[in-house]
């Protein structure tokens, strides 16, 4: 299941990670960010020794929102290195996360 984390964990959790994370920004209110959430397991399983899901409620924080220029939620950026490889925002298939993690 993927971890909450806030600021004060992001750099750990995030930037010095030794595998790609993938970093779901989402809203309690968001529907869409419910759906995705049982998808987003569903990837954290089967990618279990290749990626990490971590997920950020930009209500609460909205420092890391602001500085990843979250606009919109569900936000997915996928973080290789410290560095933001790539993201996908609104409504997502479980076929564009996985293209996104293994490309």
């Amino acid at each position: 299941m993927a971890v909450r984390i806030n600021a004060d964990s992001f750099e750990a959790e995030v930037l010095q990670s030794d595998i790609p994370v993938l970093a779901d920004f989402y809203s309690d209110s968001c529907v869409p960010c419910k759906r995705l959430s049982p998808v987003l397991a569903e990837v954290e399983e089967e990618y279990t020794d290749s990626i990490k899901v971590v997920k950020i409620n930009i209500n609460f924080d909205t420092e890391l929102a602001e500085r990843y220029e979250v606009q919109a939620a569900p936000t997915l950026i996928l973080y290789k290195d410290g560095k933001e490889a790539d993201r996908l925002r609104g409504a997502i298939k479980k076929a564009d996360i996985v293209d996104l993690i293994t490309k």
